[in-house]
Formats: C-alpha cells, sequence, structure tokens
C-alpha cells in the first residue's frame, strides 16, 4: 500500500491511497485541477483513481467532488446521509453504512462524532499492509480501540492547540465551544492522547493532519505528540505534519 496525503486542512482536504489493484482518493475538498496536478507529480493519471472515500459533506471534504467525478466517473463510497447533505447529484455510488469490501481490499468506516449528520474515518486492510484515516471528530469512541490499533500507517486528526484557540480574538466563544465539544475537532492533546493507546509494533508512520491555520502550528503539534509517547515510554519517531497546499512524500506500507 502506497499513501500520501495531497491537501489537508481547513481550505480543502484529499488523500491518495494505492493498493496492488485500486487507486484510491479519501474526499475531494481541494479543486479538481490541483488533485490533478497532485497525481502527475507522483505519476498517476487522474483517469486511474477507481475508488472516492467520502467522509463526510463539509465543503472542504466534497468540494472539488463534482467536478472530478464528471471528468473520471470513479465509484464513490458514500452514505444516504452524506450524499443528500452535500447536495450532490451522483450515478456511480455505493451507499453501504457501515462496511465496504473490495476484491483484494477490505475498507471499513469508522463511526466518528462531528456537526453534521454523517461523519466516517476509514480503515484500510490489503494483505499485510493497513491504514487509518481519522479526521473531523470530537472523540473517538474506545470501544472501537482494538478494530484500529496497531495499524501500519495513521493519518490523524490534530486540529488545534486548546491555550491557542480559546486565546483568538478572532473567533466568537460559542465557535471556540464547539471545535472543543464531542462534534467539533481533535485538539493536539486529544489527539496525542488516542495516538498513545493506538500505537503498535507494527506502526510504521504517523501523518498528523487538519491542522488549524489560526489555532495551531506543527511545531506546537509535533511537540505535544512527542511529549506525550515519551510520558508513556513508547519509542516512535516516523511523524509527519500534512500541509495545506504541499503534499506529503509516499509512504509505502
Amino acid at each position: 500500500m502506497i499513501v500520501s496525503v495531497l491537501s489537508s486542512g481547513s481550505k480543502g482536504n484529499c488523500t491518495y491511497v494505492e493498493t496492488k489493484n485500486h487507486k484510491i482518493l479519501i474526499d475531494i475538498g481541494t479543486s479538481c485541477s490541483y488533485v490533478e496536478n497532485s497525481l502527475k507529480l507522483i505519476g498517476i493519471s487522474p483517469s486511474d483513481i477507481d475508488i472516492v472515500l467520502i467522509t463526510h459533506a463539509h465543503v472542504d471534504h466534497v468540494g472539488g467532488l463534482k467536478t472530478f467525478y464528471k471528468k473520471y466517473k470513479p465509484l464513490v463510497y458514500i452514505s444516504d446521509k452524506i450524499l443528500v447533505e452535500s447536495k450532490l447529484n451522483l450515478e456511480n455510488v455505493k451507499k453501504d453504512e457501515v462496511v465496504q469490501i473490495e476484491s483484494d481490499i477490505k475498507i471499513n468506516s469508522i463511526k466518528l462524532s462531528h456537526d453534521v449528520t454523517d461523519i466516517k474515518g476509514y480503515k484500510i486492510e490489503e494483505e499485510n499492509s493497513s491504514m487509518v484515516y481519522i479526521t473531523d471528530t470530537g472523540y473517538i469512541n474506545e470501544k472501537i480501540f482494538d478494530s484500529i490499533s496497531n495499524k501500519n500507517l495513521y493519518v490523524f486528526e490534530s486540529n488545534h492547540d486548546i491555550e491557542k484557540l480559546m486565546n483568538n480574538p478572532n473567533y466568537p466563544y460559542h465557535t471556540k465551544i464547539r471545535i472543543l465539544g464531542d462534534k467539533g475537532h481533535l485538539s493536539n492533546k486529544d489527539s496525542a492522547y488516542y495516538l498513545t493507546k493506538l500505537i503498535g509494533n507494527n506502526t510504521k508512520y504517523v501523518i498528523l493532519a487538519h491542522l488549524s491555520q489560526q489555532n495551531n502550528t506543527e511545531e506546537l503539534a509535533l511537540d505535544t505528540l512527542k511529549k506525550a509517547l515519551k510520558t508513556k515510554n513508547i519509542q516512535f519517531k516516523n511523524i509527519t505534519v500534512a500541509k495545506q497546499n504541499e503534499m506529503t512524500e509516499l509512504f509505502k506500507v
């Protein structure tokens, strides 16, 4: 399996996942042209994308989907609720709510919590490779820890630093409370807590994602996770921070 986060942040999100027989995008929240150019940089033709997984209906996750779909007609995994909320007219879709299985891979949706009608992450497994994609959630139910722990790669939300958020004069109080709530976003502290529970001997990479441009920095996100790992005596160093307009390297797992 090969993974690269093409874009991550409040202005647009898109992640590329390649398995033996499939080329997948998780969300298309950036412009279609940005996705096309990013894929070409890694030698992938946009027409080769055969599966698109949609996490939820917010524009920074579906903003470029309509144009990309119209041009390339991939199979889109999207729930009925997300399809209705996004107001997209798509024909080539699978609307399974919980589990989807393709020939060589197993794709499980992960129930999350956000201020939308439906929100999910994804676990993708292929032979001896696995990844988990979780962003845009206020919390993660501990009941699912066993099913998502000790995977090879995590793309994981680390949205904000709590102190920076609360001291931000540009955010009204009710917005701050929404972000901090169960239907908001994971803070650096939340993200670090969960990752110390999930990282295992099989884990090769962690990509911190969906960082707020106003309420976080790469340094704060990295430092919070590193300190939490050290406190738990977990030896793990392969941590990358995804950016808004710059794709990550290709991670092979």
